[in-house]
């Protein structure tokens, strides 16, 4: 190559460095706020947090090149998410994305303007989140974790596994399921028409979970449902641990239960929730409006039994509901 040709070649390529250089300057990075009921040590909070943030990567968001994440973590407290909330706002992120229906709400009480994705709410026209499922109609969208419906599978499987039930307590904190009415008045009325009755449950702290448990432990048909409420989560170790020390067959929301020692769960993976979570929040920074994405409603449910656990409690897994389940865990 002449020596002319080259410093011209030479010249047209460094004309071009700034051009790179800026269209690299000019990608912004996005902010996104996540506030979740749990606590971050949570195994199962890093489950959900591990499945956001792989989905939101195969999206092209990427951590610490086009977006930031600010996590804050309540375990469990209705106060720490009213405070955590107004840190969140404050920071003024591109979209926000909450884990539980309190967790909305104290999202919601911050702002109206800023895009807002739950993952794990149960009745949000019911708690004024959004105006119908097609339509949010706000800055508000997001995913069901499970609908009201489920209690009628519930006492399908209690009546399966443990005929001898004839009386069946609904566990769940009211601090943080405020939409507790949404299953307790489905639940009352599926019960009724199998002569089974049905004891609201209001606990506000693992001291009241083991009063309640124990007084139930102590009469004759007794079972369990534990409702999808952040509080329950939180409290899943105690609870599964007082239903084997008083033989009391329970029904869980989630797969975690049974896994670590309930005695079968019949619900979402709440992990599909995140995943989904993340494709709406990249469909939003995108520049899609909150209400123009319709609030999702499951449509997989995965049915999970402990078999060494239904053994402790003295009950025999039917071979209808080993063929049903997704897993059996020995």
């Amino acid at each position: 190559m002449r020596r002319r040709e080259f410093i011209t070649l030479l010249g047209g390529t460094v004309a071009t460095w700034p051009l790179a250089a800026g269209a690299q300057q000019s990608e912004r990075t996005r902010r996104i706020g996540v506030l979740s009921s749990l606590a971050e040590t949570d195994v199962e909070a890093q489950a959900w947090d591990t499945a956001f943030r792989k989905r939101l990567a195969e999206l092209g968001w990427i951590e610490g090149r086009n977006v930031r994440i600010d996590y804050r973590w309540a375990a469990g407290s209705v106060d720490r998410m009213r405070l955590f909330a107004s840190e969140l706002v404050q920071l003024n992120p591109d979209a926000l994305v909450s884990i539980s229906t309190p967790a909305t709400a104290a999202l919601q009480a911050e702002t109206r303007t800023i895009p807002i994705v739950f993952a794990w709410v149960s009745d949000p026209i019911g708690s004024g989140f959004v105006s119908s499922l097609a339509h949010p109609g706000g800055n508000i969208t997001g995913f069901l974790n499970i609908e009201a419906s489920v209690v009628g599978k519930w006492l399908s499987l209690m009546r399966e596994i443990a005929p001898q039930v004839s009386r069946i307590g609904f566990l769940y904190n009211p601090q943080t399921a405020p939409y507790a009415r949404y299953y307790l008045d489905t639940f009352r009325a599926a019960s009724s028409t199998l002569a089974i009755e049905a004891i609201d449950a209001p606990v506000h702290s693992t001291e009241e979970v083991e009063a309640f448990m124990t007084k139930l432990g102590d009469e004759a048909g007794a079972g369990l449902f534990v409702m999808s409420d952040t509080s329950m989560i939180v409290y899943r170790k105690t609870i599964y641990s007082l239903a084997e020390r008083y033989r009391l067959p329970t029904i869980y929301p989630y797969r975690v239960f049974a896994a670590e020692g309930g005695l079968m769960s019949y619900g979402v993976d709440v992990t599909d929730l995140l995943r989904g979570a993340a494709s709406y929040i990249d469909r939003i920074l995108r520049g899609e409006k909150p209400n123009e994405l319709p609030v999702q409603q499951p449509t997989r449910f995965e049915l999970v039994v402990n078999a060494k656990t239904a053994k402790k409690l003295g009950l025999t897994i039917p071979t209808s509901m080993v063929v049903a389940a997704q897993e059996v865990i020995e």
